[in-house]
């Protein structure tokens, strides 16, 4: 029921966004060539193929607003800013896409730069007050949700977040009953506690209850039976909270096969086949001119401090665990003196003051500028642009028995730059709660991974090369 009102209100508003940016579109048109003669815009141009470009963009974007369905009635500036960054793109994409292919020299460049720049500023006033606004118009008053919840005391209060992010859809908390010893002082003036479980039919009976809210799964098939009845004769909505993953201590995603319901440990976007050919031709199309154009200027003046300061081979090449934990050799500039082979001094993680390094190489580290041939790498398909960075076997090994769920950082490819290096965790690991930290970030990006991730990670990235954090050394 909540999750249709939150579609629903999304649909509502991708109409309400298309049909403004529209109007905006002709608007702004007849604004350009009436009051601002600086941009050559005549009443000659065919504008209907734009116009089209622009409602498709919008349309496009409608995917991007599925996503966020379930807040959208409460999203963040950010949120407003980079949902409206995503569907400029998309009418860009459609808009010049049509401009050099039917290579139309009528229309102003200026025009659609401008109406895309001023359609974004739009966008984002829209999206961060429309749902909103939206939301109190159809889900207040007579379309209110009288909400019961049945279960723990403790559950609910888990349960405190969802139930103040949904209000705005109309749920509205009438009770708790629970079996629980001390729940009648735990209750609140807004949540009243109205009894024990058993009392669920007298309850429903003399109360307007629209909803009824399950905080965990039953015990036994009676107790279910016997919710789900009385549910059904006073004419109730009933939705269950899956409580499995407190059960299990870790959180569980539904998946369905053939009709048959399963849970999995996490999502895994990459999974899917389309997207993976979205990243690797991301990776490849800069990966290409990097390795054409850059890696060999770069690697010749590498090549000479290196024999000034610490004579030696080029490239540091060593085994890494990359995906499903197969190794491949990765390259890196040489950073270090020549030293004997040596597998426990290889297995050392580098120090903000290590004697191993020479002063050329801590500069090389301390830019990125080392990582450089990774891209090599990545043309190769052993690793990706972005994506958890590779350690040698036996670090791997160490950390995998020091933190809890670690190898999942190996469904993907390892990556040149990672969420959590672009976050700024970089450099030595010292304690297990920095493990865990980049353990953390890992795995929050394989399960929320999109290209939209990954250019933000790009980015951030390179202004880390340009103006390095204090842990990078």
């Amino acid at each position: 029921m909540i999750t249709t009102r939150a579609r629903g209100l999304a649909n509502l508003h991708a109409g309400a966004t298309t049909l403004c940016v529209g109007i905006f579109f002709w608007v702004y048109a007849e604004f350009i060539m009436r009051y601002v003669p600086v941009v050559r815009l005549s009443r000659e141009v065919n504008l209907i193929p734009y116009f089209l470009c622009v409602v498709g963009g919008m349309l496009l974007s409608r995917r991007e607003l599925t996503i966020l369905a379930t807040r959208f009635h409460v999203l963040t500036a950010g949120d407003a800013a980079g949902l409206a960054a995503r569907q400029v793109a998309l009418m860009a994409l459609l808009t010049f896409t049509m401009m050099f292919a039917t290579l139309d020299r009528s229309i102003s460049r200026l025009f659609l730069g401008t109406f895309l720049l001023w359609s974004w500023f739009g966008l984002v006033a829209l999206n961060l007050r429309l749902p909103r606004v939206l939301a109190r118009m159809l889900f207040q008053r007579g379309h209110r949700l009288p909400t019961l919840f049945i279960g723990r005391v403790s559950s609910f209060a888990r349960l405190n977040d969802w139930i103040a992010r949904r209000e705005p859809l109309g749920i509205h908390p009438v009770g708790l009953l629970s079996d629980d010893a001390g729940a009648a002082d735990s209750a609140t003036p807004f949540v009243p506690w109205l009894g024990r479980v058993a009392d669920l039919p007298r309850v429903v009976a003399e109360r307007p209850v629209g909803q009824v809210v399950l905080l965990g799964l039953p015990d036994t098939d009676e107790e279910a039976r016997s919710v789900i009845d009385i549910c059904q004769q006073h004419g109730c909505r009933l939705l269950i909270h899956d409580n499995l993953a407190e059960r299990y201590t870790h959180p569980l995603v539904p998946t369905v096969e053939e009709g048959r319901n399963f849970y999995t440990l996490q999502e895994e976007p990459l999974e899917d086949p389309v997207n993976r050919l979205v990243k690797r031709a991301y990776d490849v199309a800069l990966a290409l001119p990097v390795v054409l154009l850059i890696l060999p200027p770069l690697s010749l003046w590498v090549w000479l401090m290196q024999q000034r300061q610490a004579p030696g081979p080029l490239l540091h090449v060593r085994e890494r665990r990359g995906q499903r934990g197969e190794l491949f050799h990765m390259l890196k500039f040489r950073t270090m003196v020549v030293a004997p082979e040596d597998p426990a001094a290889e297995s050392r993680q580098a120090k903000a003051e290590d004697d191993r390094i020479f002063s050329f190489g801590r500069f090389l580290r301390r830019r990125s500028l080392d990582e450089f041939p990774q891209f090599w790498n990545v043309l190769k398909g052993d690793m990706s642009l972005v994506g958890p960075r590779p350690y040698m076997p036996l670090l791997d090994e160490e950390f995998r028995q020091q933190t809890r769920g670690y190898r999942t950082r190996h469904l993907v490819k390892p990556g040149i730059t990672g969420l959590a290096q672009s976050l700024g965790l970089r450099g030595e690991i010292l304690a297990p709660e920095m493990l865990r930290q980049r353990v953390y970030w890992d795995v929050y990006y394989i399960t929320h991974w999109s290209i939209w991730l990954d250019v933000q990670i790009t980015l951030r990235t390179l202004a880390q090369v340009l103006r390095p954090p204090d842990t990078a050394y």
